[in-house]
């Protein structure tokens, strides 16, 4: 059994096969819930305790039933201990509106060493600030609009021009005077974990971005709980060849020498 995936319903364990919400709950039926995705090595969840507090505040704006953190507390020790040491991947938590709690594990996404970004254009909806929901339909289609047009990802941009993020990562990028800048959380984007760990890693500027202002950068990344940092080679036909570049691999060891120092800490 530890060698399949595995997910937990209400703190019922088994295959993740067999683990389901009702078709009646409307997490399904309208998207109405919200979810977190815990990156886990070899067995030890990172920022558990940072993503359940958002998990809370995701739940609580959205007037979710009260969320039971002190069950997801103890369900997702227990479903990665079945799971096995051996196992790294992602932890996916759910919580819906029909009051069900949701754990899956799953395997990590493959990864290319460097990627494209293509802009699509996205207006986030202003009554889900700071809601991490499971109304995630417009994200992924961004990501599929731009690999149509024969990008590895999107990179979301206003209707009037605004530089937001990528549909499931922070963006991060050089200027010309070699500060690394990222968009400030005014810009209606999404208060990533990872964009907090790099921010306090290493120096960061907040400020508001066009695709202009990124044309003009020297190197650039992508940050995310599956991704870490990822360099980008390419933002639209602006090619970065030095990706990646000496701000992002300081900020790529940064974050893996601080990942690397939380889990010994609690494998201690």
């Amino acid at each position: 059994m530890s060698e399949a995936e595995l997910g937990c319903l209400d703190g019922r364990i088994s295959p993740a096969d067999d683990t389901y919400v009702p078709a009646t709950d409307e997490g399904l039926l309208r998207g109405d819930g919200a979810f977190e995705v815990v990156r886990v090595y070899e067995g030890v969840p990172f920022a558990l305790a940072e993503h359940l507090d958002r998990l809370e505040r995701s739940a609580g704006n959205l007037r979710l039933p009260e969320l039971a953190r002190d069950a997801l507390e103890a369900e997702a020790p227990a479903l990665l201990a079945e799971r096995g040491q051996a196992f790294d991947g992602l932890l996916r938590i759910v919580v819906t509106r029909g009051g069900r709690r949701l754990l899956l594990t799953e395997p990590p996404p493959p990864l290319l060493d460097r990627i494209t970004l293509g802009y699509v254009t996205f207006a986030p909806s202003r009554i889900l600030d700071g809601v991490k929901s499971l109304s995630y339909a417009g994200n992924m289609l961004a990501s599929r609009i731009a690999r149509e047009r024969g990008f590895d990802e999107a990179l979301l941009v206003t209707p009037h021009g605004r530089v937001l993020e990528g549909p499931t990562s922070s963006i991060f990028w050089v200027d010309e005077d070699g500060t690394l800048c990222t968009p400030p959380l005014e810009e209606h984007i999404l208060a990533s974990i990872t964009r907090d760990r790099v921010m306090k890693l290493v120096d960061v500027e907040e400020r508001p971005a066009t695709p202009d202002d990124l044309a003009g950068a020297s190197e650039a990344f992508l940050a995310s709980t599956t991704r870490e940092v990822q360099p980008v080679a390419a933002i639209e036909d602006v090619k970065l060849p030095a990706a990646p570049g000496e701000r992002t691999a300081e900020a790529a060891r940064a974050l893996r020498a601080h990942i690397e120092e939380s889990l010994q800490a609690i494998r201690v």
